[in-house]
């Protein structure tokens, strides 16, 4: 199919008092992709996830999940999305299997189609399955949110913040698990403020700013969107005094004959800069460059958004 998985059409939302949370977003969350939404803490990005989730009404515009409108069809769009909020919410006094019980039999899922057992051993809980939830560690706690968002099988999952706090092995199981989980068809939508994460994970990234779409683009597109780099340049001398010239934007001395230049790459290119530097008279013993990543555009970009 090639309809969206989720289609945002001039998306508003103002609370009381007159704050805007959401400003005419429009965008489409193609189907059977990971696809990331970052921004600034602020900017809108777990209200837009509330609404889909049918938590916050919006003020205007509209907003599909798996084909059907949340207005026109509530019960089917919940139906075909699952979310992971930032809170971890269970009752602590349930097993992680009366947990996912309950919440299967919520979404009318018949007893004899769960999948309680399966889904607890996919995030690695198969062996607390009986146990007092409350005595799961953070990361426990954290995998358990993922199975409970998944009971009524859900076309679209929603991980908002999902690794905030936990340590480097869960985090690696967890995307180990949400990446099974695409390959067998599920669209996943992801909120991080690890943007390492988001380059490494997500086929496309937009990126909300107060509100607004600033950015909309497949991820190596946006990565290369990056116009400063950085070359590091080891000279045979010791350098008594930094070379300037017009091709660098910032130069910096690393060791007594390393010298850091960053360069706009939309101007020069790497073979001016070394020329640059062999023409104040250093002979270049050796050369690395740094590739733009993810963060150098997220600020790139929320910076002049701000300034506009």
């Amino acid at each position: 199919m090639t309809e969206a998985a989720i289609a945002i059409s001039n998306l508003c939302k103002t609370y009381a008092g007159g704050k805007r949370a959401l400003d005419g977003v429009t965008f489409d969350v193609p189907r059977g992709q990971i696809f990331g939404l970052l921004g600034p803490n602020g900017a809108g990005k777990s209200t837009l996830i509330n609404t889909l989730a049918g938590l916050v009404n919006k003020t205007d515009g509209t907003a599909s999940i798996w084909g059907f409108d949340i207005d026109a069809h509530p019960r089917n769009a919940k139906a075909s999305i699952g979310i992971v909020n930032q809170e971890i919410l269970f009752d602590p006094f349930f097993s992680p299997f009366e947990t996912l019980e309950i919440q299967a039999g919520l979404y009318g899922v018949p007893k004899a189609k769960r999948r309680t057992m399966e889904l607890l051993r996919a995030v690695h809980l198969e062996d607390k399955a009986h146990a007092y939830a409350r005595t799961l560690s953070g990361g426990m706690k954290r995998r358990l949110m993922v199975a409970k968002a998944m009971v009524h099988s859900p076309p679209v999952l929603v991980l908002d913040e999902p690794t905030a706090g936990v340590d480097i092995e869960l985090r690696q199981q967890l995307w180990s698990y949400v990446r099974s989980l695409n390959a067998a068809g599920v669209t996943v939508v992801l909120t991080t403020h690890y943007l390492e994460e988001a380059e490494e994970l997500c086929d496309r990234i937009a990126i909300i700013n107060n509100g607004r779409l600033i950015a909309n683009e497949p991820t190596r597109e946006l990565v290369g969107k990056a116009q400063e780099k950085i070359v590091a340049v080891t000279v045979d001398r010791d350098v008594t005094d930094v070379p300037s010239n017009i091709c660098f934007r910032k130069i910096a001395l690393k060791g007594a004959r390393t010298l850091e230049i960053t360069y706009a790459k939309d101007r020069v290119n790497a073979g001016e800069v070394l020329a640059a530097i062999q023409g104040s008279g250093f002979g270049i013993v050796d050369v690395s460059t740094k590739e733009p990543d993810l963060e150098d555009v997220f600020l790139s970009l929320t910076r002049a958004a701000n300034a506009a």
